[in-house]
């Protein structure tokens, strides 16, 4: 899974990057959002396989705090890129006449950029809250990755605060995107029906319906993990939760983007066919 992972997302990097034919803001943000993902499941993904293959599952406090930052960074990426990209979807469908003026190559590396920043700020702030804590002496996860809530749990001293801080941030950086992604697909859907051609429609509804199985993957699988935990705590479901969304959604994502995208899929015939053209060159 991790293998497919990878190669799926590299692919995508590969076509938007060499077929100028897709040198579009939405393929842009398109191609950041596999490259967050590839970064995604390798905070966790190796570890997991080397504890595995090695029977151990013994990692250093260091390595603990480090795993958890990355893995914080590149989940908020994650969370920002879908809202930048329904964001995107929303201006290219309902102001179509605008959609040059307002979504331009400055504002797009504008838009990464922030997220980025947002990104390491999250991940800064609940790592900085997590190193002035003391931990008991018998210190064993539930998990198989470094999880904020899990790292809380283990903390000898009183975590009320704590709790606090990581549901607020969850919900304001979490929930704001989310809120941002519902109401333009509120947009988008009223303005897909008023397309007269029905080609037209299709085509966008097939872009609103691969952007959307994204987003119910990653959300409802992350959300499923934080709001399970404040009932309930059972550690096998959070664990398989946390491997819905930690491992199958990137590794859905190429599938999800490509095979419902014709042009993802003609970038990729292209790239084929010029690989396969050097290959008989070469060969005579």
């Amino acid at each position: 899974m991790y293998l497919i992972t990878v190669l799926g997302n590299l692919l995508i990097i590969l076509a938007v990057s060499s077929d100028s034919h897709i040198h579009t803001t939405m393929y842009f943000f398109l191609s950041n959002l596999s490259l967050v993902d590839i970064c995604f499941t390798s905070t966790t993904i190796p570890k997991m396989l080397v504890n595995i293959q090695t029977q151990s599952r013994v990692i250093t406090y260091a390595g603990c705090i480090t795993q958890l930052y990355f893995f914080l960074l590149f989940a908020g990426l994650h969370d920002f890129l879908l809202a930048v990209m329904a964001y995107d979807r929303y201006v290219a469908i309902c102001h179509p006449l605008h959609y040059v003026i307002l979504i331009n190559s400055r504002l797009s590396g504008r838009l990464i950029l922030r997220s980025w920043i947002m990104g390491a700020l999250n991940s800064l702030l609940q790592r900085l809250i997590v190193l002035p804590w003391s931990f008991c002496m018998d210190l064993g996860i539930p998990h198989f990755i470094c999880e904020l809530k899990h790292v809380i749990q283990l903390a000898c001293s009183e975590n009320f605060l704590n709790n606090m801080v990581m549901y607020f941030v969850a919900v304001l950086l979490g929930g704001g995107p989310l809120a941002g992604i519902i109401y333009s697909y509120s947009k988008r859907v009223s303005f897909i029906h008023a397309i007269p051609s029905a080609q037209g429609k299709y085509k966008e509804f097939s872009i609103s319906v691969s952007h959307l199985s994204v987003v119910s993957f990653f959300y409802g699988t992350s959300l499923g993990v934080y709001l399970r935990s404040a009932a309930t705590h059972s550690s096998h479901s959070s664990a398989a939760a946390s491997v819905m969304y930690a491992v199958v959604t990137p590794m859905l994502n190429p599938f999800i983007h490509s095979l419902r995208n014709k042009d993802i899929k003609m970038a990729l015939n292209r790239i084929y066919g010029m690989a396969g053209t050097k290959a008989t060159i070469f060969l005579r």
